[in-house]
C-alpha cells in the first residue's frame, strides 16, 4: 500500500530529476576533460619540462636581466639559447666523431689492413672475467674473419641497440631543444604565470597553498643542486683523469659517467672495467695515479649530496633522495624532480598534521 502523499511524491520525482542532471554534468564533464587531455598529452612532457627548467634557471635569468638594464625577455632568450647550444653542439661533435670512427673501420675492414694488437697477460690475470676476456680478445687479434663470424649475432645486436639509443637520442635532444623554448617563455612572464600559481595553490590547498607552491621551487633547485650538478662534478672529474691519460674514448666515458650518476647508478659501474683496461696498458705507477683519482670522483657524491641537497630547506635530505630516485624508477627523467616534490609536501602535510594533533591534545588538557 503506498502511503506517500502528493508532496511526497513531487520530492521524490524532483530528487531523482537532480540525480540524474547531475550524473549527465558530471558525465559530460569526464568526457571533456577525456578530450581535453588527449589534445594536450603530446605537449604535456615538453610543457613540465619547460616549467621544471624555467624553475632552476629563473635566478640566472634575473642576473642576466639587472645586467640587461631590465630586459627580461631577452635575458630569458639568451638562457634558452645557450641551453640549447650546451645540448646540440657537444651531441653534433660526438655524433661526427662516431660516424667518422666508423667510416674509417670500415674502410680499414675492407682494404684487409685492419689489425688488433693482442692482450697481454695482465688481461687474463683479471679477477673472475679476465680469462674470458683475454681469450675473446686473442680470437679478434689472430683471426679476425672466424671472430666476426662466431660474434656475428652479438655484433649486429650490439649495433642494433646502438643505432636505437641514438635515435632516442635525438628525439629526446629535440624535446629538451623545445621544452627550453618554453621555458624561455615562462622565464619572460614569471611575474604573471607566479601570480597565477600562487592564486591557484591557494584555491587547492587553502591557507598553506601558497607556502606549498614555494617548497615546490625551492624542492626542484635543490634537486637540480643535489643531483644533476653532483652528476656533473662527478662527471667533470672522471672526464680530467680519462683525458688526461689519454683514453681514446675518453668523451664517450665522461658521458656515460654523467649519464649515470643523473640515473643515481654508481659511477663505478663505468669507472671499474675503464681502470682494469689502464692497468693492461699503462705501468702500475700511472695505473695506480689514475686508479686513485677516478675512485674518489666516482665516489664523490658520497659526501657531494648530503653538502648540496636539501639546501635551504626545512626537508630532511632523505626525503629529497627518497623522492628523487623513486621518482627515477617510476617516471624516467622528469620523476627525479616530481618525485622529491611530491614527497615533500606529504611530509609538510604529515608535520601539519602531527602539530595539529600535539595542540588538540595540549588545549584538551
Amino acid at each position: 500500500m503506498n502511503n506517500q502523499t502528493p508532496d511526497d511524491k513531487k520530492q521524490s520525482q524532483f530528487f531523482i530529476n537532480n540525480m540524474v542532471e547531475s550524473a549527465i554534468r558530471v558525465g559530460l564533464l569526464f568526457i571533456l576533460l577525456a578530450w581535453s587531455y588527449g589534445i594536450v598529452k603530446p605537449f604535456l612532457i615538453p610543457v613540465l619540462w619547460g616549467a621544471i627548467i624555467a624553475v632552476a634557471l629563473m635566478p640566472l635569468t634575473v642576473k642576466l636581466e639587472n645586467m640587461l638594464k631590465g630586459k627580461r625577455g631577452l635575458s630569458a632568450t639568451v638562457i634558452a639559447f645557450i641551453g640549447i647550444l650546451i645540448l646540440i653542439v657537444p651531441f653534433v661533435m660526438f655524433s661526427i666523431s662516431m660516424v667518422e670512427s666508423v667510416e674509417g673501420i670500415t674502410s680499414t675492414i675492407s682494404s684487409g689492413t685492419l689489425k688488433i694488437p693482442g692482450p697481454t697477460e695482465r688481461i687474463a690475470n683479471i679477477p673472475i672475467i679476465g680469462q674470458q676476456i683475454f681469450d675473446v680478445w686473442q680470437l679478434f687479434s689472430t683471426n679476425l674473419e672466424k671472430a666476426f663470424t662466431k660474434f656475428l649475432p652479438q655484433l649486429t645486436s650490439g649495433l642494433a641497440m646502438m643505432a636505437s639509443v641514438i635515435g632516442n637520442s635525438i628525439v629526446s635532444i629535440l624535446m629538451f631543444v623545445i621544452s627550453l623554448l618554453i621555458s624561455a617563455a615562462f622565464m619572460a612572464n614569471a611575474t604573471s604565470i607566479s601570480k597565477s600559481v600562487n592564486t591557484l595553490s591557494v584555491r587547492i590547498a587553502g591557507a598553506h597553498g601558497e607556502e606549498w607552491a614555494t617548497l615546490c621551487t625551492a624542492t626542484i633547485r635543490s634537486v637540480l643542486l643535489g643531483v644533476v650538478g653532483v652528476a656533473c662534478i662527478q662527471a667533470f672529474l672522471v672526464g680530467i683523469g680519462v683525458f688526461a691519460i689519454g683514453l681514446p674514448t675518453a668523451g664517450l666515458i665522461t658521458i656515460l659517467v654523467l649519464v649515470l650518476a643523473i640515473a643515481q647508478l654508481p659511477a663505478l659501474l663505468v669507472v671499474a672495467p675503464v681502470i682494469a683496461y689502464v692497468y693492461s696498458i699503462h705501468d702500475s705507477t700511472t695505473a695506480t695515479i689514475f686508479a686513485v683519482w677516478t675512485l674518489l670522483a666516482g665516489l664523490s657524491d658520497n659526501f657531494l649530496k648530503p653538502l648540496l641537497m636539501g639546501r635551504g630547506l626545512d626537508i630532511p635530505m632523505p626525503v629529497i633522495l627518497l623522492g628523487a630516485i623513486g621518482g627515477m624508477v617510476s617516471s624516467g627523467i622528469l620523476g627525479l624532480f616530481i618525485g622529491p616534490v611530491i614527497l615533500a609536501i606529504w611530509y609538510q602535510l604529515f608535520n601539519e598534521w602531527m602539530h595539529e594533533s600535539e595542540k588538540a591534545d595540549s588545549q584538551a588538557q
